[in-house]
């Protein structure tokens, strides 16, 4: 499982370089460069590979996780390097610090966060959103679970896995089959507004719900109101579950972006589409496939409908008359008239 990577250059916090004396100083340039980390995966509830861009060992009396898990094995030399040690708690998040070497001697220093390994994710679907909030009612996303499972390490974009505005990393959360999950993506700060783990009730913001799980992005501004995408997958780095592509735009509305005004937005469709989240009508994605978010309010969500196959499409999804939105409760079929 690919987790949460911070680009090499950023990850490596230190440095040392080791190499053997030149005997020639015309012969070819010595090797100086460290291992690059390039990806942290989790395979396993008690295994974890780390990969480099060339063969390295880790170096054991450096290599520490914390919250602090017992590490019994590191294997190497090699590109894909398995830790293996004490069980994670699903959905956690983590932090690995360990020093990396190759077989010139050149070291470096990194940290790189990833979450526990789940293996019983549920079957989700993104099921209602308001992009268009308002004061009382802000911009709200809802989660349908079709199994029961631990949501623990379920990540939703506002955006895609390369390009985002925010996200959720859900903590441990245990779910039945048919519950809701709502995440609030305006909150006002208020005391009330807590993430719920283990009581529908306990949250008390705007358009909480006693029949839901209550969740918050920490510090959000709200969903981009004409022109977005959402997509929902089962770990960060993971498979997609899910996604969500909506524009109130058309193919003639630019001509650098096909439309989408932004290459920002462009990149996003494209890779919700290659990671098989939307399906467009055409060979190339285009406003005209992304459901229109024209005329939703704050009471008048974006539902997907009751009978939907979910086929990834537009054709899942309609504006709700006024005041029937339904976070937290099953879809209203109802359809918005102008």
């Amino acid at each position: 499982m690919k987790i949460i990577q911070r680009l090499p250059q950023l990850v490596f916090l230190s440095f040392l370089v080791a190499c053997g004396p030149l005997s020639d100083t015309r012969s070819a340039e010595a090797d100086l460069r460290p291992p690059q980390l390039q990806a942290v995966l989790t395979t396993g509830p008690s295994e974890l590979i780390v990969e480099f861009d060339e063969d390295a060992t880790l170096v054991e009396d450096k290599t520490r996780i914390t919250p602090p898990l017992v590490v019994a094995e590191i294997t190497g030399p090699g590109r894909r390097i398995v830790i293996r040690g004490e069980t994670q708690t699903p959905g956690r998040q983590y932090t690995l610090e360990a020093e990396a070497e190759d077989a010139k001697g050149n070291r470096a220093s990194f940290i790189a966060d990833f979450y526990g390994y789940n293996g019983r994710v549920p079957g989700l679907l993104i099921n209602e959103f308001t992009p268009q909030g308002s004061g009382n009612h802000p911009d709200l996303v809802e989660l349908k679970a079709l199994t029961a499972g631990d949501m623990g390490g379920v990540v939703l974009y506002q955006g895609t896995p390369a390009s985002f505005d925010n996200r959720i990393v859900f903590p441990p959360l245990e779910v039945g089959e048919g519950a809701f999950i709502l995440v609030h993506w305006k909150p006002s700060g208020d005391a009330a507004e807590v993430n719920e783990t283990d009581d529908m009730a306990a949250s008390k913001g705007f358009d909480a719900s006693d029949s839901a799980w209550d969740l918050w992005i920490a510090d959000g501004k709200g969903l981009s109101g004409n022109n977005g995408v959402l997509s929902l997958y089962d770990r960060p780095g993971g498979n997609c579950l899910d996604g969500v592509l909506y524009s109130n735009r058309t193919s003639q509305s630019d001509e650098s972006y096909r439309g989408f005004g932004s290459a920002e937005t462009l990149t996003r469709a494209e890779e919700l589409v290659q990671a098989g989240g939307w399906k467009p009508a055409g060979t190339r994605v285009s406003p005209e496939d992304a459901v229109n978010p024209e005329g939703s309010t704050g009471t008048r969500s974006i539902c997907r409908q009751s009978s939907s196959a979910d086929t990834d499409s537009l054709e899942d999804w309609h504006i709700v008359p006024t005041r029937k939105a339904t976070f937290g409760l099953e879809n209203c079929d109802e359809v918005y008239e102008p």
